[in-house]
């Protein structure tokens, strides 16, 4: 008995004396469909912002927040940076971002419900001169509605925005719900560049994302219902893509599944959310429309496929 005891107040002891990133990152907070950004020494972390309260009804998200950490253990709180609601043309719901920088300023590009003017999800971007805000509607309207896309009948296909800069510095969107679409976006980052695309992934939901490392381009994305992460790979940016299968099971206590990969002093990590928090104060736990972001380390393979990844409690806490 007394063995368990000191196995026990080992971590208690750890955790009062140096700074721990278990998993969730945070415990007071929602937060969902994170995405993240590296610039310079930094990496800014946004978030959509859960606040259902409880899990029985449906999803209930008016703005974004950001988060910001130089050693990905300590995080600092930016507060929300912007609201579903500061597009004009906007209702509300407040879904996946994605954040990039070109020139000193930092372009976000969000998903919302557009007004009956152009009823279904939009995508709109907005700009600041601060990784953090504020951010204002950078064209007036948004970049891409439902009448735009005729793929499926539902009004939400066009969600969940991912940008990838090539080395040239075309850059394109990839983004959808059911069919995974892309289009390459102007120079200015402002208006699309020729037509939408559609991309052959198998038993694909959402939550696209792009990134590549060494010769080759990485998709990953929501898979089936509850939501896994699928991967594919190529050597082109356009495809075609090589399914290579899971990366990440379902996570934990949440049907949706929303991935986040990048690359910091030298390692790789993967970012996604759960429904881990657990009731605190008599209020109900995380879940299904109360998720929270957590973290974990990614690792190739010589052959450049991806490991799967392993859901932790300890997340970076270890140093991994």
């Amino acid at each position: 008995m007394k063995t368990k005891l000191k196995a026990l107040a080992l971590p208690l002891l750890l955790s009062s004396t140096m700074a721990v990133a278990q998993n969730p990152l945070f415990t007071d907070v929602f937060t969902a469909d994170p995405a993240a950004l590296v610039h310079k020494d930094t990496v800014y972390l946004y978030t959509g912002h859960d606040e259902a309260p409880n899990n029985d009804v449906f999803f209930e998200m008016h703005d974004w927040l950001a988060f910001s950490s130089t050693d990905m253990v300590n995080w600092k709180k930016h507060g929300p940076i912007m609201k579903a609601t500061d597009f004009k043309w906007a209702k509300g719901d407040a879904w996946a971002a994605h954040m990039i920088e070109r020139d000193g300023t930092f372009y976000f590009f969000t998903t919302v419900r557009h007004d009956e003017t152009k009823p279904g999800f939009a995508i709109g971007v907005a700009t600041s001169k601060s990784p953090t805000g504020p951010f204002k509607d950078a064209i007036g309207h948004a970049l891409v509605t439902d009448d735009m896309t005729k793929h499926t009948p539902n009004d939400w296909d066009d969600i969940d925005p991912a940008i990838y800069e090539e080395e040239n510095g075309d850059t394109y969107m990839f983004f959808g719900n059911l069919v995974p679409k892309y289009v390459k976006l102007s120079d200015d980052l402002l208006s699309l560049d020729g037509e939408i695309k559609t991309i052959d992934l198998p038993n694909f939901t959402e939550a696209l994302w792009v990134h590549k490392k060494d010769e080759y381009y990485y998709v990953s994305y929501a898979c089936e219902f509850p939501e896994k992460i699928c991967y594919a790979m190529s050597k082109s940016i356009h495809g075609p893509w090589q399914y290579q299968g899971i990366l990440n099971e379902i996570a934990g206590n949440s049907e949706t599944n929303h991935q986040s990969i990048i690359e910091f002093k030298g390692k790789s990590y993967f970012i996604y959310h759960t429904g881990a928090v657990p009731p605190k104060d008599g209020k109900p736990s995380g879940g299904r429309f109360r998720r929270s972001v957590a973290i974990e380390p990614l690792l190739y393979n010589e052959d450049g496929t991806l490991q799967r990844i392993i859901m932790t409690t300890e997340g970076l806490s270890k140093g991994k």
